[in-house]
């Protein structure tokens, strides 16, 4: 059954409150307390002198009172006197300034001066800690990625890239080619010619802005696996994790996840909606409710991540204080969040933070109790959910019927060559995932990686970096296969394939890609589809092919040409869907694959767990559900409620 947890900063607080906070964590049915991530400054406040005794007496009081605690490693906040003894830590960003000390994530993943002082400070936190009987898990660092910090620009990222580039292509007469450097006359003589993308005149080939990319994920999954070997070396028998951010493609996190026992990501729906790509009356609408798919995309992403394994380590419990605005959520839905997050397979939930800041960058974030102590509205929420856990039977999360692709390196591809303003990669993922979401269906996130055997259907929104080992597992399973725009239209080396786009998907479809459009909001290009009229939106591709048409534009260009095309196997998108089109799409496309779903549900969301079924309302008017007569109902009522739940046993 799902655990539940906090994220404590003891350090932050009087010492006179440690043990009460303690005891309150316990009797509100907390198992799990993270602290540390941001201690090196009070750990070693002077180089090689160090303070360890209240971390000490923090450890031993939560550990007595039957807490297990999450330590973490400090690595995400060096301290003052580590930058000035070493100022080559500090990142450099694209146009050669240093950014400074005074908040946090300020380090090059690239210094070496960095990596030894990680390595050291990692290893005298495990060999204090490491056997130490109330420790029980790990998380490595805090947030990759966060503040825009993967990308450093700094003499050595320069030095560590050529490096990189010299073991991936062997010689330099490889580079040019692969790179395409007889274009603008950008050939070079030796690696070490070679720079990074700092004050650069105008854009760099996309083969070299999608290598320093792939290079600067791999110094970020270098990074993290030193700390990891460390730990596992001194403190046998904890798993680690490492507290992901969600929608961030800065790095490849299946690849990190590689090195980790489980995964961990934070979740904040509330900012998350402020910030993302829909419209104003859209976010009206979910104003506290938050987009009711972004967690859940992220629940099932990770659990890819953590193959199985997946807690969230910070779930917002009120107002943050970073996005844009930053409403409060309804009253209900950390509830609600905490029952989504176990409904998509998720064991623990953590949530930022046990008590409120009275001071400094984060305090008007909200915590399970105010700064004077008293229980804020999350911490009645959570003492609910601890005791309806007990109703709940424990179950594994089982393999949903389809599955959507989410690939890293072809996230990069669109950002070297987007092909139109505000092209935005990361939304179609979500917004196919969210469609199948919105008709009932269950679906797993996964990457190009993973065993497709048992999907009735596999749907890749916009796979563009080409895959040969991907296409040859699907082409040798059952499973039926949809082909969005882009899909196969680069090399890895970002080329156009010989046999044009999308292809080695040609093996699964008969079709080439001879012209891509990408199109302004006023262009008008009508589609034909199943009987209906719908609109390109973005972006359009002419196809030669022999392919049965299922759509065609019916615009004034190429009148009739193929939109969409298929055969038993694969389906080929040529332009982008949203809205009615995209849910009309995907619901003739589950009844091809023969994928049972609920038809359009509207804010009610249905997840299967085991043996369970959970429905989410995350309207504004109380639904009727039907529950099937062999069911037993184990928390709520058939008629759901705004931000409440009803879970079902069969």
């Amino acid at each position: 059954m799902v655990e539940l947890g906090v994220c404590y900063y003891p350090e932050q607080w009087s010492k006179e409150v440690w043990k009460d906070d303690a005891k309150r964590m316990v009797d509100l049915g907390i198992r799990y307390v993270r602290i540390a991530e941001f201690s090196w400054a009070l750990v070693e406040p002077k180089d090689d002198h160090f303070d360890w005794q209240w971390l000490d007496e923090v450890i031993e009081i939560l550990g007595t009172a039957g807490l297990d605690v999450v330590m973490c490693t400090p690595t995400a906040a060096p301290p003052k006197w580590l930058v000035d003894k070493f100022p080559a830590i500090l990142p450099v960003d694209k146009d050669g300034n240093p950014r400074k000390f005074g908040a946090r994530r300020h380090y090059c993943f690239s210094s070496v001066d960095l990596l030894r002082e990680a390595k050291r400070i990692t290893k005298l936190f495990a060999e204090r800690y490491g056997k130490n009987p109330y420790v029980k898990a790990w998380q490595i660092d805090n947030e990759y990625g966060d503040h825009n910090t993967i990308y450093s620009f700094s003499d050595d990222a320069t030095h560590a890239f050529r490096n990189w580039l010299q073991k991936k292509y062997g010689t330099i007469d490889k580079l040019n080619e692969a790179w395409g450097n007889t274009f603008w006359s950008m050939r070079y003589n030796s690696f070490e010619e070679i720079d990074t993308q700092r004050n650069m005149l105008c854009m760099t080939t996309p083969s070299h802005e999608v290598d320093y990319i792939e290079f600067s994920s791999d110094q970020v999954c270098a990074f993290n696996k030193a700390q990891v070997d460390i730990v596992r070396a001194l403190s046998p028998n904890r798993p680690t994790t490492h507290n992901f951010m969600g929608h961030n493609p800065d790095f490849d996190h299946y690849k990190v996840g590689e090195d980790l026992d489980f995964a961990s990501w934070d979740s904040y729906p509330m900012g998350a909606l402020i910030n993302a790509n829909i419209s104003d009356d859209q976010k009206r609408k979910m104003l506290r409710t938050g987009l009711p798919d972004q967690p859940a995309f992220n629940n099932e992403l990770y659990r890819t991540v953590g193959r199985g394994n997946v807690w969230i380590m910070e779930q917002q419990p009120g107002p943050v204080n970073w996005a844009r605005h930053n409403q409060s959520p309804e009253d209900g839905m950390v509830r609600l969040w905490t029952w989504l997050a176990y409904a998509h397979g998720v064991d623990v939930v953590c949530y930022f933070r046990w008590r409120q800041a009275k001071f400094a960058q984060e305090q008007y974030h909200a915590a399970l109790l105010l700064p004077n102590g008293k229980p804020d509205q999350a911490f009645f929420e959570v003492e609910k959910i601890a005791q309806e856990r007990k109703a709940l039977p424990a179950t594994k999360k089982q393999q949903a019927p389809v599955a959507i692709i989410y690939d890293y390196k072809s996230r990069w591809g669109a950002r070297a060559l987007p092909q139109g303003k505000g092209y935005d990669p990361a939304s179609h993922a979500f917004e196919w995932y969210s469609t199948l979401c919105k008709l009932g269906v269950d679906a797993d996130v996964v990457g190009p990686h993973v065993d497709f055997t048992n999907y009735q259907a596999v749907f890749v929104p916009d796979m563009m970096i080409d895959n040969l080992d991907f296409v040859e597992k699907l082409k040798q399973s059952k499973t039926k296969v949809v082909l969005g725009p882009r899909c196969g239209s680069k090399t890895d080396e970002m080329h156009i394939p010989d046999q044009l786009p999308p292809g080695h998907f040609q093996q699964l479809i008969d079709v080439e890609v001879t012209r891509v459009e990408s199109l302004p909001e006023y262009a008008d290009d009508p589609i034909e589809f199943d009987g209906k009229t719908y609109r390109a939106d973005g972006w359009r591709e002419s196809l030669s092919t022999h392919e049965t048409a299922l759509a065609h534009f019916t615009s004034k260009y190429r009148h009739g040409s193929p939109a969409i095309i298929g055969n038993d196997k694969c389906r080929y998108v040529a332009t982008q869907l949203y809205g009615n089109f995209l849910m009309h799409f995907m619901q003739d496309c589950l009844t091809w694959a023969e994928v049972a779903s609920l038809g359009d549900i509207g804010d009610l969301r249905f997840v299967k767990r085991g043996k369970l079924t959970f429905v989410f309302n995350f309207g504004d008017d109380t639904r009727e559900v039907e529950v099937p007569p062999n069911a037993d109902i184990l928390l709520g009522q058939k008629n759901i409620p705004p931000a409440d739940l009803l879970v079902w046993e069969e």
